[in-house]
């Protein structure tokens, strides 16, 4: 029985009046385990860790850290700053990790970290800083190495959705009329096809997901945009592309083969980054994780333990 600590450490945000909080959770023995760490980065911007939590089943051999970022979940919402570009950066977001991992005393102890769809993309970028001395492995599930890529992937998957499908989301984009609920029948023709192939729909991954977004929007609107396939936030025109060789580490990509995240949006990781290992599973697509759950753990306990 692998023991859980749930916590908060308080994280100092440069132009707000009161500190934020990150809450975390630790399953295993974070100071006696011979294995090292994983820190998991959850998707979305605002999917929250509870859609990861298929990841337990790594434990108890290897001690897994769970947390929800800034914004969403059980840490601080601040939804005063919905819109605000400046401050939603991919800095605030690798200096609340930084934040944790010393918190937790990780700081000189070698660790693995995890990153799916949003949380690859920080997980990159974050392993490519000098403040990633420490880590050990990475691993990049279901993501992006630029969303010039990603657009790529998207509209190649959208223009094989049924006529009528695409005809509601033209429409109804030109109109930025994303909250009707022929619009969202619309998206979800595409998530059933490229989110998860998991049956019955909605999973309880998915749905954790999706309601966490649905709560609280802040960082998936202003980081993203109004939806899957309406990319205006301002990750808008973001690449890891060019610092992608500065990451050192074994490197393991994930993604399905009818994810969201396409080929040749994960290309670019396994172009660029030196020491890589890339990994597609069958009838699987974006949650990988529960699509192919046996399958998924099998590839991660052998990365992680080799």
């Amino acid at each position: 029985m692998s023991s859980i600590i749930e916590g908060t450490v308080e994280f100092k945000v440069p132009g707000l009046t009161e500190p934020c909080h990150t809450w975390y959770k630790v399953i295993g023995d974070l100071k006696n385990s011979s294995k090292s760490p994983l820190v998991i980065l959850h998707g979305g911007p605002g999917a929250c860790h509870e859609y990861l939590l298929p990841l337990t089943d790594l434990s108890p051999s290897i001690p897994l850290i769970f947390y929800d970022q800034i914004g969403n979940g059980r840490s601080t919402h601040l939804p005063d700053r919905a819109g605000d570009e400046a401050f939603w950066s991919i800095d605030l977001f690798k200096r609340e990790l930084n934040n944790l991992i010393a918190h937790l005393g990780l700081r000189e102890k070698p660790i693995d970290v995890y990153g799916h769809s949003w949380g690859g993309m920080l997980a990159a970028e974050w392993a490519a800083t000098p403040s990633s001395a420490n880590l050990r492995r990475l691993i990049i599930s279901n993501s992006l190495a630029s969303m010039d890529a990603w657009r790529i992937g998207i509209t190649t998957l959208r223009r094989q959705l049924p006529e009528d499908v695409q005809e509601v989301l033209d429409r109804l984009e030109d109109k930025k009329d994303f909250d009707s609920p022929e619009y969202e029948a619309a998206v979800e023709v595409f998530y059933k096809r490229h989110l998860s192939l998991a049956r019955p729909w909605p999973s309880e991954e998915v749905q954790a997901a999706l309601n966490w977004i649905a709560k609280d929007a802040t960082t998936y609107s202003t980081m993203y945009g109004p939806s899957e396939l309406s990319i205006t936030g301002s990750l808008r025109n973001w690449s890891c592309i060019p610092i992608l060789r500065n990451i050192k580490v074994p490197t393991l990509l994930l993604n399905g083969r009818e994810d969201e995240a396409q080929d040749v949006a994960m290309y670019p990781f396994f172009e660029h980054i030196e020491k890589v290992k890339w990994v597609t599973l069958e009838n699987a697509a974006h949650f990988s994780h529960v699509d192919q759950r046996e399958g998924y753990m099998q590839h991660l306990i052998a990365f992680l333990t080799a």
